[in-house]
């Protein structure tokens, strides 16, 4: 937490910082009161199945012939595979965390690789493989648990072994409704503007999601700090492309997304009227 505080500090005045503190849980009363708000994700994946999954994104996203391909294989919806991806290594193909997870879906080596098929691990840093193969193993997943996004979500971080078949919510581990709250927000980045029915939808003139053009503004060690954070700055600066990303074991990152140099700069200088200054891109 100090360690929080101390990276804090280089760019929020002390003012702003001890309003920062509260808002991100700073003491148990805070992060209890958090974490009784908390929506029920189960009934939020279930709406989503229900009104949303045959929508199309709007922008077009990288590997998205590939991740088309997997969708209509294993008879999921396109927009859910984006979400795990930008969720799990936001679309970076050589992704590789400190649980021996890579690629673009995050396919746990040896193990999980090997269950899917793949015996090299090379062979995962290759897109369409990487996308097909995790595609593949949230099929057996949400087959597995009847349909259950949920429960499919947390097993895929958590691993089957782990969330029992019927389990309800109250019931599986705490890191695991966390990690598929975490999906379900990088969804609602997916879904934003979509209406079309998937299978409607071409490439030509949609817009490109560039994952690189973002500008990192703050790693945290605790994924509740991170949300209160981007929510924070959501509230004070609504117009800003704000998000949040899991960097890997204990690294969760506030970013802003930027299409050109006019936003970037536009976005910096926002940053800065709420005390934040930014260095770099």
């Amino acid at each position: 937490m100090w360690n929080e505080i101390k990276l804090m500090n280089h760019f929020i005045n002390p003012v702003k910082l001890m309003i920062c503190l509260l808002l991100l849980g700073y003491g148990q009363p805070v992060f209890s009161a958090v974490k009784s708000s908390e929506p029920d994700v189960g009934a939020l994946w279930d709406q989503y199945l229900s009104d949303d999954a045959r929508k199309s994104p709007v922008i077009q996203y990288p590997f998205e012939r590939c991740f088309k391909l997997a969708s209509a294989r294993y008879s999921l919806s396109l927009s859910l595979l984006l979400a795990v991806s930008r969720g799990e290594s936001n679309f970076n193909p050589r992704a590789k965390s400190d649980r021996n997870c890579h690629g673009l879906m995050q396919i746990l080596w040896p193990q999980t690789a090997k269950h899917l098929g793949i015996y090299q691990l090379d062979a995962l840093y290759d897109p369409c493989t990487n996308i097909l193969a995790g595609a593949r193993y949230l099929r057996e997943l949400l087959d597995r648990y009847d349909g259950n996004l949920h429960l499919t979500l947390a097993a895929y971080n958590y691993g089957p072994n782990r969330i029992r078949k019927n389990s309800i919510s109250s019931n599986i581990p705490q890191g695991a409704q966390w990690y598929s709250g975490y999906i379900y927000h990088h969804l609602q980045h997916i879904l934003r503007g979509a209406t079309a029915p998937a299978a409607s939808s071409g490439s030509g003139g949609r817009l490109r999601y560039n994952p690189k053009q973002q500008l990192e503004i703050i790693t945290f060690t605790k994924p509740y700090r991170a949300a209160g954070f981007y929510q924070y700055l959501k509230e004070r600066a609504p117009r800003l492309n704000l998000d949040w990303y899991r960097m890997g074991l204990g690294r969760y990152q506030v970013v802003m997304l930027y299409t050109d140099e006019s936003t970037l700069e536009n976005g910096k200088r926002k940053l800065r009227k709420l005390g934040i200054e930014v260095k770099g891109r």
